[in-house]
């Protein structure tokens, strides 16, 4: 047991705003705390802040800070309903989910470690995507205010739960931070759901259960829920998650893409608007095709058409070079990006089509035939970018041919000396009368009326986009084509589909949809996909049961204020001992009251210790501020220790309180524990005692803390401890089991576990030589 008395004090620090919530990682010297303001800071033991990540919006507070297991990314639960991973190392917010309600707490799992049984079927590479798809390039052209190929939308290192419990008793689970497995509704489960309120909700150590720690009427319960699917799919789940996450990976991908390229196209139309749209809204509808075909063909034009070609030589050479440029990352975009997207997603979904057929392993997690439409609305977006991307090779040559016309007809115009190399083919005249003819074209409502403007009745001109530019824009929106592309029988398959219609209509074939843009079959395959991983919350979540309810004391009347008392922590002891193996929860249940559980699944047994601050009848006589203390917090130091804070209470007006960091060491208190068969009701009131925690002098250790101090985070592996004090506003930080002969391999001073950047690094060197 780490005693308090070997606490070194490391240093203080007063902040410059309330510290609201504070987590230390496990592994690194950091520590992460959220301010008044929504704030989220990381920084270092010697004070030395990473990053600071704002508020995802005003009058928003952090609810909840948990870190990843061994990693760098940290979860964040805000009121406002949302949860951001943020990383530390990279310094970046990962990815977010938003959700209705206000959070309560969010919280990453232990790691998931489970036998792999799924060999049968794969290989031993679990990414083999990586043996047969290229990699996906970087979007240079997208707002470095998102995120990159480079990061992950979900937690990176080993696999584990992400757990958002609402304060409306709703609890979801994500695996990976990316699979939906499942969710609970608390309050369906409680006698008095007008008078709930959720404390904590944990997974147990093996994954196949949840404690959730609430309040039902006037009554403190831990609700013991059993979920056999977790049980019997962990290894399929986790194959299930790892390909969910590569697929919202390339949603978020496909979606910048395509923001790039929305980018790109309104480029290309601001550079024909620059002169030859000006020109062409001037016009009634049709009489530029005339214009430009007259002049092709008989080489005289209106007058109005020749100040439209005043434009000198190398003025229309600039402009043609900016529409060829744009036009090319335009090309590039959907060649390369989104091409390459569209592959990847139909691979992701045929994969997971193929576990759906081994049922053994996946029936309850993935509907074949849903698995197969998806994988359909896959190929028939790929089908469509394929599409969308003829058009711009034929814009793209068409483009080019028109600039090199205008160029031969302004020399012409201007008598200028024409080289002997511009000259056009027959074949390039066949194109340019085609596409001459095809810059208006027919359509329905050729004339498009102009607006009144209902205050000053004046007339509002609507402008219209010349030189068919529609047949790549309307990829671009949200409603059917209007210029569908014009399908030829030229291959031997599309004859057979022709002729075919049982073939043409069955399941096995992709199909194409022929009126649909780029967007609406963008949002077609999205919600095909989001049905594929309905089936995994549906399962999980109907299979979560009730198995026993604890009581574990009694509350005040319902009020907001009046049980202010209730904190807990929870705990994991992975002991090789089948006897010490267990799940831990520490709760207070009054002010001077604690009660700890230790849950052992495999034999079905509580251990309930319930201790005290008051003096006992047999306490030795002790000083006066040890008969009027309070708890404040606690928190877990390891699986043998539990860390308190504690307050003292006088009546007295003007005498400020005192604060105590308490040390107690679960395994002294072995004796005074009590024993129970968890069955569907247990009530601990009735067959257990409270001990006064002064009368076991060896396990227990008081340390005077200077202020008023009002939250604890404490770090067995990393042997730190933290107290806010001065309401909120002072931080101080604690070494504990300080041992100067002692070799510890996790030296906080060291660096090596995380890569910081050269910058911070040497500021933290400046700091050192100037206090020296």
């Amino acid at each position: 047991m780490a005693q308090a008395s070997s606490m070194k004090l490391l240093g203080s620090r007063n902040m410059s705003c309330i510290v609201e919530r504070m987590e230390w990682n496990n592994k690194m010297d950091l520590i992460a705390y959220g301010t008044e303001k929504g704030e989220v800071i990381i920084q270092r033991l010697n004070w030395q802040k990473i990053v600071t990540f704002p508020t995802p919006g005003e009058d928003v507070r952090v609810r909840s800070l948990s870190w990843q297991m061994d990693e760098t990314l940290l979860a964040v639960g805000y009121s406002n309903g949302k949860v951001a991973l943020l990383d530390a190392e990279s310094e970046t917010i990962i990815s977010g989910l938003i959700y209705e309600d206000d959070i309560k707490k969010v919280y990453f799992s232990k790691a998931i470690t489970c036998k792999d049984n799924l060999w049968s079927y794969k290989c031993h590479s679990r990414d083999r995507h990586k043996r047969f798809l290229p990699k996906l390039q970087p979007l240079t052209n997208i707002d470095p205010c998102l995120k990159t190929l480079d990061q992950k939308s979900f937690p990176k290192g080993s696999p584990c739960f992400l757990v958002v419990i609402m304060r409306s008793g709703k609890v979801h689970l994500l695996l990976l931070g990316a699979l939906q497995a499942g969710s609970i509704d608390l309050t369906q489960h409680v006698m008095h759901p007008e008078q709930f309120d959720v404390y904590d909700v944990r997974l147990n150590g093996d994954f196949n259960a949840i404690y959730a720690l609430l309040r039902d009427g006037e009554q403190l319960k831990v609700l013991h829920f059993h979920n056999q699917v977790l049980q019997d799919s962990m290894e399929p789940m986790l194959e299930l998650a790892t390909y969910c996450a590569h697929i919202l990976e390339t949603k978020n991908y496909i979606n910048d893409t395509l923001q790039c390229i929305t980018e790109a196209w309104e480029t290309v139309q601001f550079e024909m608007d620059n002169k030859l749209t000006k020109y062409a809204n001037s016009q009634a509808y049709g009489m530029i095709s005339a214009h430009f075909m007259e002049l092709h063909v008989f080489g005289f034009a209106t007058l109005d058409f020749e100040e439209f070609l005043t434009l000198t030589e190398k003025g229309f050479k600039k402009i043609a070079n900016s529409v060829d440029l744009s036009l090319s990352n335009l090309q590039s975009l959907v060649f390369k990006q989104l091409n390459g997207a569209a592959v990847h997603m139909f691979y992701f979904m045929n994969t997971i089509l193929g576990f759906g057929r081994i049922a053994h392993y996946f029936e309850s997690l993935i509907v074949p035939e849903v698995a197969n439409d998806a994988m359909r609305a896959c190929g028939t977006f790929l089908m469509k970018v394929r599409e969308m991307q003829r058009q711009i090779d034929s814009l793209v040559n068409a483009m080019k041919l028109f600039h090199s016309w205008m160029v031969f007809t302004i020399l012409r115009l201007s008598h200028q000396e024409i080289p002997d190399d511009m000259v056009f083919t027959e074949e390039e005249n066949a194109r340019l009368i085609e596409f001459f003819h095809c810059m208006e074209p027919d359509s329905s409502d050729q004339e498009t009326p102009p607006a009144n403007d209902g205050e000053n009745g004046s007339t509002i001109k609507v402008t219209r986009s010349k030189f068919n530019l529609e047949r790549v824009g309307q990829y671009l929106e949200n409603v059917n084509l209007t210029q569908p592309e014009e399908t030829e029988c030229s291959t031997l398959w599309d004859q057979i589909l022709q002729e075919n219609e049982c073939l043409r209509n069955s399941r096995l074939v992709v199909p194409q949809d022929i009126d649909s843009s780029l967007i609406q079959q963008r949002e077609k395959m999205f919600n095909a996909i989001d049905e594929v991983f309905h089936k995994p919350t549906e399962s999980i979540s109907g299979s979560f049961k009730l198995s026993s309810c604890v009581i574990i004391g009694d509350l005040p009347e319902f009020a907001d204020e009046n049980d202010d008392f209730v904190h807990c922590t929870y705990y994991v002891n992975e002991s090789s001992d089948p006897d010490a193996k267990c799940d831990m929860l520490a709760v207070t249940v009054s002010w001077q009251e604690v009660v700890v559980l230790e849950f052992n699944p495999e034999r079905c047994t509580l251990r309930c210790t319930r201790i005290q601050l008051q003096p006992g009848p047999f306490t030795i006589q002790l000083h006066e501020d040890y008969y009027n203390l309070r708890f404040v917090d606690l928190q877990f130091y390891n699986e043998q220790s539990l860390s308190m804070l504690a307050q003292t209470t006088t009546p007295t007006p003007g005498v400020r309180p005192h604060s105590y960091f308490v040390q107690f060491s679960l395994s002294s208190s072995r004796n005074q524990s009590t024993f129970h068969r968890l069955g569907p009701l247990v009530k601990l009131m009735d067959t257990t005692l409270t001990h006064s925690i002064h009368n076991n002098p060896e396990g227990v250790s008081f340390k005077g803390l200077d202020g008023v101090c009002e939250m604890l985070a404490v770090s067995g592996s990393r042997k730190v401890a933290t107290v806010l004090s001065d309401r909120k506003r002072k931080m101080t930080i604690f070494e504990m089991e300080n041992n100067d002969d002692e070799d510890d391999d996790t030296e906080m001073s060291q660096a090596s576990f995380l890569e910081i950047s050269k910058e911070s690094v040497m500021a933290g060197d400046t700091e050192k030589s100037e206090s020296i």
